[in-house]
């Protein structure tokens, strides 16, 4: 976690690659909160021009089921597996360090793997996503713990609690002398 963790990854990853070895590496960066397919990171993209390698773009089916998310232990099944064809980005090298030209191969990589894994693509970064699901959920929290607050019912609630009190023999309402 953080950018000294990642550059640290991707260095790892290049020396890898330089040796003429292979190297999974999933473009998103973390896990699919939703099973939708994000927007990937450009590190695939860098390594590629960098080590001056094709992309093999690989969709794995079925991960969502198998070990859907926030379980600790898999459930036991096939997954599937679909390989593309190899991406070459040779027309790109020496531009490794322009950032337009490594988010163009980032995004084709993802459009294969769209295509490969019939995701549904989002186009924002999946951490970003969990982020966003993280404040709702938090938010949430804070409403229900604010309502089960002695006195602190929804306004509606309380005016509604009222009228039935006056409603009722003997109660606010009910002016009668004892």
């Amino acid at each position: 976690s953080g950018g000294k963790a990642g550059e640290a990854a991707l260095n790892s990853g290049l020396r890898i690659l330089r040796r003429g070895e292979l190297l999974g590496i999933y473009p998103e960066g973390t896990r699919s909160p939703d099973g939708r397919l994000y927007r990937g990171r450009t590190g695939v993209a860098r390594m590629a021009l960098e080590a001056g390698v094709p992309v093999l773009p690989v969709a794995m089916i079925g991960t969502d089921k198998a070990q859907p998310t926030g379980k600790k232990l898999p459930k036991i099944m096939r997954i599937g597996i679909r390989i593309g064809r190899p991406l070459s980005f040779a027309r790109y090298e020496g531009m490794e360090d322009d950032r337009f030209v490594l988010r163009s191969i980032t995004d084709e990589i993802m459009y294969e793997l769209m295509l490969l894994s019939g995701q549904e693509y989002v186009d924002m970064y999946a951490t970003s996503m969990k982020d966003r699901i993280l404040r709702a959920a938090r938010s949430k929290a804070r409403e229900i713990q604010e309502a089960a607050r002695p006195g602190s019912a929804a306004p509606e609630l309380e005016a509604a609690l009222d009228a039935q009190e006056d409603d009722e023999p003997g109660g606010r309402g009910d002016l009668r002398a004892s």
